[in-house]
């Protein structure tokens, strides 16, 4: 009877232990919507996650409206715990309830106006739209110097951009034009119209990051950030050059939120206070991106940006009102450009 019941304890202590070991496995683990490898360089931001805390962060190729759709749809009962998101995507899911305050490691740092008093987002890095060209697949086209040269007949079949009704970027890419052509918050007609006349020349319209099919050259032409084209040509050795255009452009903070009511909240906090630690933004800084603390910034990594005198071309918006516009654009951009 002894031997019996030493028995039955062995085989129950036996799935305990292993149910043990399985809850300590996922204890490690954070998900997160919208960190895809091939943007950004989340590749090696993950790594180093996993080789400072000890935590995994699975790889989400979604972009920022799949990600806030997906958190709203699932907010009665979370699967993520951080997010990604482009700034508008960010306030909105603010707005949504789906976010939660925390104040990272070097909150202090951010600058104001790049983060939500509360800590429902903070900027991590900057972006700086433009046009991204792959000037090999060109041929013996000219690289483009401007928005308007885009709408040149020259160029047909040769430009792609994100949906901008999806995709943040292809948003961020709408304003920019909009904004260099003359229009502002309440007046979207430059960016419709540039829409409109750029379809004679059969764009190429991805919802997801495109870099990949740039550098094949299927897409010669994309309307994206200069980490993206900095990357091509100092990372993957491409004959890529990236374009701020005459008429001008934006800059856009991506920024990091926790979720409401995550599953794994500790371990969502830990990526967050990494991702904003000097060795966390270094990543971001040799990624050919702006971090939010500057002072991670190499003199090696800040040589390979174009000149200064380049980015003065380049402003900072009112990104509340950038996102209040956002889903006005998009229903006439559905609406009258595709």
């Amino acid at each position: 009877m002894k031997h019996m019941l030493s028995t039955l304890a062995c085989h129950l202590a036996l799935p305990l232990a292993l149910m043990t070991v399985g809850s300590a496995a996922a204890a490690q683990t954070a998900i997160c919507y919208n960190c895809p490898p091939e943007w950004a360089d989340w590749a090696s931001q993950i790594e180093a996650i996993k080789a400072h805390t000890g935590i995994t962060v699975p790889p989400d190729n979604k972009n920022s409206g799949q990600s806030l759709a997906q958190l709203v749809a699932e907010s009665a009962n979370p699967v993520a715990d951080v997010t990604y998101l482009g700034i508008t995507f960010a306030i909105q899911a603010q707005k949504e309830g789906v976010t939660q305050a925390y104040k990272p490691q070097g909150w202090e740092q951010i600058p104001e106006g790049l983060k939500d008093p509360q800590g429902h987002w903070f900027a991590i890095h900057s972006g700086t739209m433009g046009i991204m060209v792959n000037k090999s697949a060109l041929g013996n086209v000219p690289v483009p110097a401007s928005w308007h040269d885009l709408l040149k007949p020259e160029y047909k079949g040769l430009v792609g951009y994100l949906d901008p009704s999806s995709a943040f970027v292809g948003y961020v890419g709408a304003v920019a034009i909009n904004e260099a052509l003359g229009g502002n918050m309440d007046n979207f007609d430059p960016a419709i119209n540039w829409f409109k006349a750029l379809q004679k020349n059969n764009p190429i319209v991805p919802k997801q990051t495109a870099y990949a099919r740039l550098i094949s050259g299927e897409i010669p032409i994309l309307l994206d950030y200069d980490f993206s084209a900095y990357r091509a040509q100092y990372k993957d050795g491409e004959d890529v050059a990236f374009v701020i255009p005459q008429e001008g452009t934006i800059v856009v903070p991506y920024v990091m939120s926790l979720v409401n009511k995550a599953p794994h909240t500790e371990q969502g906090r830990k990526v967050l206070d990494f991702v904003l630690s000097e060795q966390g933004q270094s990543i971001w800084a040799n990624a050919f991106l702006r971090p939010v603390r500057s002072s991670a910034v190499s003199k090696e990594a800040q040589s390979r940006f174009l000149p200064d005198s380049e980015y003065a071309r380049a402003k900072a918006i009112d990104y509340e009102r950038m996102a209040q516009g956002q889903k006005p654009f998009a229903e006439r951009y559905l609406a009258e450009v595709r």
